[in-house]
């Protein structure tokens, strides 16, 4: 089914500042799944939050914007959203957007801050704006050198110190650790002019500042723009987008305070800029609940332990390492992560090819789903409740003494050193040699099904579900392990999702391991239809279908170089409390 759109103009009176109370509800008014039943050893039973009707539904999607056209998009369920198209023909509306800002500070150099800089640089020239873009790091930071090498100098005034950039923007967007903005929040905060706007890329100060008991200060806006990807992603889809009237990847965006009345045509412009073709409306509380659960689940977590779980398995059986690793991380990020792209979940059990094929994935996506689905809610709720917050902000505390190890040392991820390079040999002469494993297929929708539902039953609109669930994975971090292995795409990331990613990797590696392999092997499991036919029927596959017309006009394509600022960058665990503040 196509989406059912409509282009409006909205020129009514601007977002006003909601309160705490208003963006909670606002969070969790919006339409569940019914609740399911799992069959099998560990049957797992979830409680759907009380329904709600379509006008309400559509009401948690509304914005009001005097410069940006709204695109209208009809889910299933009688779910209503607004969207506002990107791209480079709408880059002229960024400066009616950002009148009155001259200097965009941008605070930290990880893995959004050069992206989002660069981005933002570009489209200011090409839109013909004087808006200077000023890097703020602290001294003596690791990443100095990254910043001048990208343009960003003392002597133009575009590289200066956090403080300075914070107090002289009159957009800040604060892009450092999110254990950083933790300890360093309260002073960012104080430094800033009246009437000027905080930019945030994750929700996550909110939740600090929740567990804080503390509120934003009343005389800034307060505003987010959330790439649908880890920085990398972000600039490399903007500069693969200049020739087709592309831009970048796709964002979420959200106001949780508007002091000036213009805090969301803010918002819009600075997601346009950076490059999001499409843009998504959320609230802040929403945003961080689902992005931080997603990185945990299927997008980062939950398919490193998945695969882990599998290729054990797999040898175990007598595959060789290498087959063993073709038929699991490499059938995971190549043809299955393809499917989904362009065809969607159903169309991976669709493309099996014999009625075997298509009960083995069955199999393991019945055994599967309800042990996955049992994790992902463990996760949900401690995000929700602020303890994996905790839990980050109290890691960032102990760095300096146990610093991240590293994730791809293992026998597994040394083998696909020479599969990956192996493939790329065949590639050349047109054929990557990768199958599609029904029982790896199976299990791994199964996780990426779990995190769905989840969510959907949480509250979360259908494009939030799916950017966190399924878009992001496919469109943008699957490809980097397919590139060059686990630790590249997760140590790409922000802090936090590597801290989730490592913590919550080897529950769902054990939870499969222990429940649905052993009820597999143990003969004990018989394909249960009514899970079945609640997967082929599922809306979130219509959802998909509509999410996917408003995709990126181009593909990803990801080299496995490291090219430093701003680029995928080979997996770095090195980290020191104090560098977070500006790296």
């Amino acid at each position: 089914a196509a989406a059912t759109t409509t282009m409006m103009m909205n020129t009514t009176k601007p977002t006003t500042k909601p309160t705490r109370a208003a963006a909670a509800a606002a969070a969790t008014r919006r339409p569940v799944a019914r609740t399911h039943r799992y069959s099998g050893a560990q049957p797992t039973v979830c409680r759907a939050a009380t329904s709600v009707g379509p006008s309400e539904r559509a009401s948690s999607f509304e914005f009001n914007t005097k410069v940006f056209p709204k695109l209208q998009v009809d889910f299933p369920e009688g779910e209503t959203e607004f969207v506002v198209k990107g791209g480079r023909d709408q880059f002229e509306l960024v400066a009616k957007a950002f009148d009155g800002i001259k200097q965009v500070s941008v605070i930290g150099w990880g893995s959004q801050g050069p992206a989002q800089a660069k981005n933002l640089r570009d489209t200011f020239s090409e839109a013909g704006m004087d808006t200077k873009v000023v890097i703020g790091l602290r001294e003596g930071s690791t990443s100095y050198d990254e910043a001048v090498d990208a343009g960003f100098t003392e002597a133009d005034g575009t590289l200066t110190g956090v403080f300075e950039a914070a107090a002289s923007g009159d957009l800040v967007l604060l892009l450092i650790s999110d254990a950083a903005q933790a300890s360093l929040y309260p002073r960012l905060l104080a430094a800033m002019k009246p009437g000027s706007t905080l930019g945030l890329s994750h929700g996550f100060l909110l939740g600090v500042m929740k567990n804080d008991g503390v509120d934003f200060r009343d005389d800034i806006n307060v505003v987010l723009v959330a790439p649908k990807g880890m920085g990398p992603s972000v600039r490399r889809l903007y500069e693969q987008g200049k020739e087709v009237n592309g831009a970048g990847i796709n964002a979420s965006f959200a106001v949780q305070q508007d002091a000036t009345g213009t805090a969301t045509d803010i918002a819009l412009g600075w997601a346009v800029g950076v490059g999001a073709p499409f843009s998504f409306f959320t609230t802040l509380e929403s945003e961080y609940k689902s992005d931080i659960y997603g990185e945990r689940c299927v997008l980062l977590g939950g398919v490193h332990g998945l695969v882990e779980c599998l290729y054990r398995r797999y040898t175990r059986e007598g595959m060789s390492a290498e087959d063993a690793f073709t038929n699991t991380a490499e059938t995971i990020t190549g043809p299955i992560t393809k499917i989904i792209s362009t065809q969607g979940m159903k169309a991976v059990y669709e493309a099996m090819p014999t009625e075997a094929d298509k009960d083995t994935f069955m199999q393991a996506y019945t055994a599967s789903l309800g042990p996955c689905l049992d994790i992902c809610y463990e996760i949900y709720e401690d995000v929700a409740c602020g303890n994996e917050i905790r839990s980050v902000v109290n890691a960032g505390n102990r760095f300096d003494r146990f610093p991240m190890g590293k994730i791809d040392q293992t026998a597994m991820w040394k083998v696909g050193e020479g599969v990956r390079a192996e493939r790329q040999k065949r590639a050349e002469s047109g054929d990557d040699g990768i199958p599609i494993n029904p029982f790896t297929a199976g299990a791994y929708v199964a996780l990426m099904m779990a995190t769905v539902i989840t969510l959907r039953e949480k509250g979360h609109g259908f494009s939030e579900v799916c950017n966190e669930s399924i878009i992001e994975a496919v469109d943008s971090l699957n490809p980097y392990m397919h590139a060059k292995g686990v630790a590249f795409m997760v140590d790409n990331c922000s802090y936090t999702a590597r801290l989730g990613s490592r913590k919550w990797a080897p529950r769902f590696d054990y939870i499969v391991e222990q429940q649905a392999m052993t009820s597999i092997d143990s003969g004990s499991h018989d394909i249960d239809a009514t899970l079945k036919q609640e997967f082929l029927t599922h809306p979130v596959h219509d959802a998909l279908r509509m999410c996917s017309d408003l995709r990126p006009s181009v593909d990803i394509s990801v080299t496995g170089e490291g090219s430093g600022g701003g680029g995928a960058r080979d997996a770095s665990t090195n980290f020191k409390a104090g560098v977070a503040a500006s790296s």
